[in-house]
């Protein structure tokens, strides 16, 4: 990557996560994410509902498998800028909504793209962590 795409980069991924958190947190974070190549995130909400049956299920298939989608949740009445964590596996029916991107990177999640899903233990039940790429 040169370095005027990299500037380009930073920027853009900046000013939206500045919707969220201040200018200077944001564009100091971008530049991280931005040089790491992207970022693993925890997403939130998997103890709600059928989730954690899901994680289990999502535990017993190989991470190729397992198809990870980011989608904007416009209709959500908590929060209009959320960005839901959906996955299904290939060649299977459907997809199913896992949880929510942590609120201040939600603004980003049109620029990153969504690389893989790993199920992780915690607590008393169990949490994914899904890695986005820039």
């Amino acid at each position: 990557m040169d370095n005027r795409e990299l500037k380009v980069k930073v920027m853009g991924l900046g000013n939206r996560l500045s919707a969220r958190m201040g200018r200077h947190e944001a564009f100091c974070a971008a530049w991280r994410i931005v040089k790491a190549g992207g970022i693993e995130l925890s997403v939130k909400g998997t103890s709600f509902g059928l989730r954690q049956e899901a994680l289990k299920r999502l535990a017993r298939y190989s991470p190729e498998l397992v198809r990870v989608f980011i989608g904007a949740e416009t209709e959500n009445t908590v929060d209009r800028k959320a960005a839901a964590v959906y996955v299904g596996i290939n060649n299977g029916r459907g997809v199913f909504k896992l949880g929510f991107l942590p609120r201040e990177y939600a603004p980003a999640a049109a620029s990153l793209k969504a690389k893989g899903l790993k199920v992780i233990g915690g607590g008393f039940g169990r949490g994914a962590l899904v890695r986005l790429a820039v």
